[in-house]
């Protein structure tokens, strides 16, 4: 597995990490045995660099990483997350990034995963009524009391990046990218190279849109949380599957599977970009880390780009609510 480096911290990880979060919540029942038997593969094959959050499964996808992680533990880097409340029930309880807070989650998080130390601890959204430096503030207390390594923000602005990095560096900043998602072009990249900000890219295969698995709204589950998002709906799904179609015969041309050309392109952005995509399934953990020995010419990235121009792209990556708290 080739390495990529984790910004300004000393940390190495691979090219491809794992998205962790679909084993416990939005994409529909999961068995907890053969997801820890998958992050075991994962690592057996070369990943080592995961990401879960306190929100996933309200508290269950951290227990379900640090359990398959344990016995390698000092071999892997754990990235996870605070900010989005949610009740025991599931429901949504709104974001928070007072300091008090930030501790108390951290807490919770390290008892959840059973490690003394989180090596990557993001606010996973901004909180609009706390400013970023009181958040970071506090984030930085817990670098300093041994509890976390290093930090990272998600679905912040590039404004927000460099005021959170004056008060303490970070180390990675997390939003989503992908051939369908190119949001972060231009000051949000910009930003993280010019500060050596890692940029982890979630959702590198558009939800699994991307890995052309997916041709009507009726291959998803009942409670898939895909459903909810404009892009999953009515004329917005079959316009965005017409595009899928062409991603997928571009890769048919080179041998290659749709996911595998759409985690090239990912990877391609530059050394700073990690992707981690999410799957429950073996064989398509082996074709992802497969992508990072893909190249593709200038030409054919220049066709997919084409193809995936922001202005083809039908319907906002979250509903509404969801929009009004990204890139804040």
């Amino acid at each position: 597995m080739k390495k990529r480096k984790l910004g300004s911290s000393n940390l190495m990880v691979s090219a491809v990490g794992l998205g962790c979060m679909g084993m416990s919540d939005f994409y529909g029942p999961s068995g907890f045995d053969d997801n820890v038997r998958l992050i075991k593969k994962a690592v057996d094959l070369g990943i080592d660099f995961f990401d879960t959050a306190d929100m996933y499964g309200v508290g269950h996808n951290e227990f379900l990483v640090g359990q398959a992680l344990k016995r390698v533990r000092d071999k892997v880097v754990i990235a996870t997350k605070f900010g989005n409340m949610r009740s025991l029930e599931g429901g949504f309880l709104g974001i928070n990034g007072k300091p008090e807070y930030v501790k108390a989650a951290c807490d919770m998080s390290l008892k959840r995963l059973g490690v003394e130390v989180i090596d990557l601890y993001y606010q996973h959204r901004v909180d609009p009524e706390t400013p970023i430096e009181e958040t970071v503030g506090a984030m930085a207390d817990l670098v300093k009391a041994g509890k976390v390594r290093f930090l990272g923000l998600s679905e912040a602005s590039a404004a927000t990046l460099r005021r959170a990095y004056a008060v303490h560096p970070i180390a990675a900043l997390q939003t989503e990218y992908s051939l369908w998602t190119r949001d972060p072009e231009g000051e949000i990249l910009s930003a993280c190279r010019e500060l050596d900000v890692a940029f982890v890219s979630y959702s590198p295969l558009g939800r699994g849109m991307l890995t052309a698995k997916y041709r009507s709204p009726a291959a998803f589950t009942e409670n898939d949380s895909r459903l909810a998002m404009p892009r999953f709906q009515g004329k917005n799904l079959k316009r965005n599957l017409k595009l899928v179609r062409q991603l997928k015969a571009v890769a048919s041309s080179k041998g290659y599977t749709p996911a595998q050309v759409a985690l090239a392109w990912v990877l391609s952005r530059g050394d700073n970009v990690i992707p981690i995509p999410g799957t429950r399934h073996t064989r398509f953990l082996r074709d992802n880390i497969a992508a990072v020995d893909i190249s593709l010419t200038p030409e054919e990235y220049g066709t997919l780009e084409s193809i995936f121009a922001p202005e083809a792209i039908q319907g906002d990556r979250y509903n509404e609510k969801g929009m009004s708290v990204v890139n804040i």
